[in-house]
């Protein structure tokens, strides 16, 4: 059995886990590998560029990632998943905060002012989806603007660096645009799971399970002891600046299964939103897209999609 590759994805249980022994004591052989939210991976622009040099979450997935298990916003990890690009760990998903944002002096105050306004957002990554759903019940389908300006840290430098008025921020940057100053115009909170190759073992993804449960534990008891740990993530450019004492805890994992209806349901509001043009034809169902820890497709949700409490979860 080989090692289980990491890719860490702007939290702090997997930096907890290391520190505090848990991966080892669970018995897991793993190593970190380089994060997914860096500058390599997308354009950063403040102009419309073309289609074919947009990329986001998806592609990245879609190209494969080096990492064995790694994570994303839930709709993105759904349609790779359905498409063959990996498989959609259903036994916890996690929710991070999220938000736009906009420069101290904004006029823009309420999410009505957003009407028709380009938003900064990750293509086909969770600010994309994320800050259509926040906006959706707010304004008319045709009054949502977006602007695809690159991933996570790219749409931080715009937003900071006054080259874009608005952007959609989660986790460690959003806690940094507080700190700035910039102000939250609207929440779009959203849910992330993780997409595991093909080669992974389930043993493995159990042992992996257990050092985030623990982890978890001890984020909720005490997150201020591990919010440095933001820092390893972060371009350098901004650790000068970064105040990690005023940072939230972030994402938190819920150890509860990503069930069918959820399934389900995540890609009927996709295809209603058409952000993938191929829509949701040749995707697998539920069963050909999951995976849990036992290695049983349906190990925790039986057909009507209820929970079934795992040994995991038991034991958190």
């Amino acid at each position: 059995m080989g090692k289980l590759i990491i890719g860490p994805h702007m939290r702090l249980h997997e930096w907890v886990a290391e520190e505090k022994g848990y991966f080892r004591e669970a018995g897991l052989d793993y190593e970190f590998t380089d994060t997914t939210g860096g500058s390599r991976l997308s354009v950063k622009s403040a102009a419309e560029l073309p289609r074919d040099q947009v990329r986001g979450a998806y592609q990245t997935i879609e190209a494969g990632r080096a990492s064995m298990v790694s994570s994303a916003c839930h709709w993105t990890v759904n349609m790779a998943a359905a498409a063959g690009h990996g498989r959609l760990w259903a036994d916890c998903y996690s929710v991070t905060p999220g938000g736009v944002f906009v420069a101290p002096a904004s006029g823009i105050r309420r999410p009505e002012d957003l009407a028709g306004v380009p938003i900064t957002v990750g293509y086909q990554s969770g600010s994309h989806y994320a800050t259509i759903q926040a906006l959706e019940s707010i304004l008319d389908r045709d009054a949502i603007k977006l602007h695809f300006g690159g991933m996570l840290f790219q749409r931080l430098e715009l937003l900071v660096d006054g080259e874009v008025e608005v952007a959609t921020l989660f986790g460690g940057p959003l806690y940094l645009a507080e700190q700035l100053g910039f102000r939250k115009v609207l929440d779009c909170s959203f849910m992330i799971t993780a997409t595991v190759r093909a080669d992974t073992e389930p043993e493995d993804l159990d042992r992996f399970s257990q050092a985030l449960g623990r982890a978890q534990a001890d984020i909720d008891l005490n997150h201020q002891r591990y919010t440095h740990y933001y820092r390893n993530e972060f371009p350098k450019r901004f650790r000068d600046t970064m105040d990690t004492r005023t940072f939230g805890p972030g994402e938190r994992i819920v150890f509860s299964p990503y069930t069918k209806a959820m399934y389900d349901e995540a890609q009927r509001w996709i295809e209603s939103w058409n952000i993938f043009e191929d829509g949701l034809a040749g995707r697998g169902c539920y069963e050909e897209s999951v995976v849990h820890a036992d290695a049983s497709p349906s190990a925790a949700a039986d057909a009507s999609g209820a929970w079934k409490p795992t040994e995991t979860d038991r034991a958190w």
